[in-house]
């Protein structure tokens, strides 16, 4: 039986948790409001808290996608007629990957090797910066990779298309091609791919450094990053990803980080989400990306109680950019 589509409120709300947009402002975006906590500083995002509950707002969006892996279909990978493997699929979060949106998952303490750049860089996307998500700009790699929300992922015979929730995209040729000389820089870099056996290698360079956050707790990352993505897929019911980050600017010495997505119910796929269309109240966000919690994932375990729904008495209030 296919699985029912989320409806647009639910899958709003599933969008603001992940993406944490943590102010009062930011989640009356939906429906509600929050209350306001002070940013987070780095010693914040390195406290290991293995004996402390999840943040209960981003494993509830992360519970909203995911699927239990006694529930995967069983079975060998599958083969395009290349012989090399298909990952084409509709791939959803595990639930066993924490901290959600946090490239700093695997390393001790949740602590990137900053260098004193990536300090000051850090401190001025908390202190400065609005989450470039919760504008709807492209969140990037290696955003995108640590984020909580599925994707699409299409295998031709020479490209391979990664499809977001965010209603964008990512193409990437895997015809043997090379970095061009001057590529202009952009949200996921300039992006070739190649086979080395049955790993999909994605390797990335020319990123854009502006408007720009490299997860979800607003770590930094400059224009001199480079990624380099390993894809897997070990059998029929999971994908998994190995993913290192150098940015010699920012981080003392390469980031890595790993994760393996489960395969999605039948009849589910990505759809349309126009970000645009209800951020209506962008003007009051505030920078930073709100509290971090110490199992290193933002977000508050409790929210406000919600105001009364408008009526036609006491219409909604609502900002609109110009």
């Amino acid at each position: 039986m296919n699985a029912r589509p989320l409806s647009p409120a639910r899958l709003c709300i599933a969008f603001l948790f992940l993406t944490a947009i943590l102010s009062i402002s930011q989640l009356s975006i939906c429906a509600g409001a929050a209350a306001q906590a002070a940013p987070p500083s780095e010693s914040t995002t390195a406290r290991a808290a293995q004996n402390k509950p999840s943040n209960s707002e981003l494993q509830s969006a992360v519970s909203e996608f995911s699927r239990p892996e006694e529930d995967l279909p069983k079975g060998p990978t599958p083969r395009l007629a290349s012989g090399h493997p298909d990952f084409s699929g509709y791939w959803v979060p595990s639930s066993k990957d924490k901290p959600v949106g946090n490239i700093g998952k695997d390393l001790p303490g949740y602590k990137l090797p900053l260098t004193a750049a990536g300090r000051a860089a850090l401190k001025y996307n908390v202190e400065h910066t609005i989450d470039p998500e919760s504008l709807c700009i492209v969140g990037g790699i290696p955003r995108h990779d640590a984020s909580a929300l599925p994707f699409q992922l299409l295998e031709g015979a020479d490209h391979v298309a990664f499809l977001y929730w965010y209603t964008t995209y990512r193409l990437i040729p895997t015809d043997g091609r090379k970095h061009t000389d001057d590529p202009d820089p952009s949200f996921f870099g300039e992006e070739v791919g190649n086979w080395d056996g049955d790993t999909l290698v994605i390797d990335s360079i020319a990123f854009k450094d502006k408007r720009t956050w490299a997860d979800e707790n607003a770590n930094p990352h400059s224009d001199q990053m480079h990624t380099i993505e390993r894809w897997t897929r070990p059998d029929l019911g999971h994908l998994h990803l190995e993913l290192t980050v150098i940015d010699p600017k920012f981080y003392t010495g390469p980031i890595r980080y790993q994760r393996t997505w489960l395969i999605g119910k039948p009849g589910v796929q990505v759809q349309e989400y126009s970000c645009a269309e209800e951020n209506v109240d962008a003007p009051h966000l505030q920078p930073g990306p709100g509290p971090i919690g110490p199992d290193g994932q933002r977000g508050y375990d409790q929210l406000a109680p919600l105001p009364p729904p408008p009526d036609k008495d006491h219409p909604a209030k609502t900002s609109i950019p110009e």
